[in-house]
């Protein structure tokens, strides 16, 4: 298990809100010796770091070459809930996800996969997104690896950091206020991009993470504390 620096990392979704954060994160790190991120084409990550391209990710299911050579895959790639139907939404959050996964614990079982699920996610939910999400996590979970679902509330990304979906832009920008409110008020329910690269680099390097990890938790193990399990 990487300790003292050592942690080499696997990040998916590196120019997404989720991924700029968790990325500045480990560039910030003194535990993440090296950041790598998964593409499908080149300058997608932003500040240090290198990249290997993939052009289909769901081609990486038999192949785990490109994947070996890692102590953590923080996976924060993904569709966005609103706008995407439900036959895209599942392809790119259930198939692509798990042909990564399979490809990367087989090249690294001694890893740890942390994947960034979202709040209220459950197999049976009526909503298809949560119910989506539910059954990544269920996927995920019988992998013969570490393997870690953080369900963040809403997510507040930090400066240098935004979402490049032309129809959410505006929401982030005219409520970036109030979600800093709001995380301050309500850890429960908001956190912010960066926290949350904090808690999977600090999950990643623990022999026995907990399954899962819910949005105050998360605030609580990027400052240093313990989860409940822990």
């Amino acid at each position: 298990m990487a300790r003292g620096g050592s942690m080499q990392v696997l990040l998916t979704g590196a120019a997404g809100l989720v991924g700029q954060g968790v990325a500045l994160a480990c560039q910030r790190s003194e535990r993440v010796a090296g950041l790598t991120a998964l593409v499908r084409r080149r300058g997608s990550l932003i500040g240090a770091g290198s990249e290997r391209v993939v052009p289909d990710f769901l081609d990486l299911d038999e192949q785990p070459e490109p994947l070996a050579g890692f102590d953590a895959c923080f996976y924060c790639a993904g569709a966005p809930p609103l706008g995407t139907a439900e036959a895209e939404y599942r392809r790119v959050t259930l198939d692509t996800t798990l042909a990564v996964a399979r490809a990367w614990a087989a090249a690294n079982p001694q890893g740890c996969f942390l994947y960034v699920s979202g709040a209220g996610a459950d197999a049976r939910s009526r909503l298809m997104p949560l119910r989506i999400k539910g059954e990544t996590e269920q996927a995920l979970q019988s992998l013969p690896v570490r393997t870690v679902m953080l369900r963040p509330g809403g997510v507040r990304p930090v400066v240098g950091t935004g979402t490049r979906h032309g129809l959410l832009k505006p929401l982030y920008w005219g409520g970036a206020p109030l979600m800093a409110l709001a995380e301050a008020i309500t850890p429960a329910l908001v956190v912010s991009n960066l926290v949350l690269g904090q808690a999977m680099i600090a999950l990643a390097g623990r022999e026995h993470p907990p399954a899962t990890v819910e949005c105050a938790d998360i605030h609580r193990i990027a400052a240093g504390g313990r989860d409940p399990a822990g």
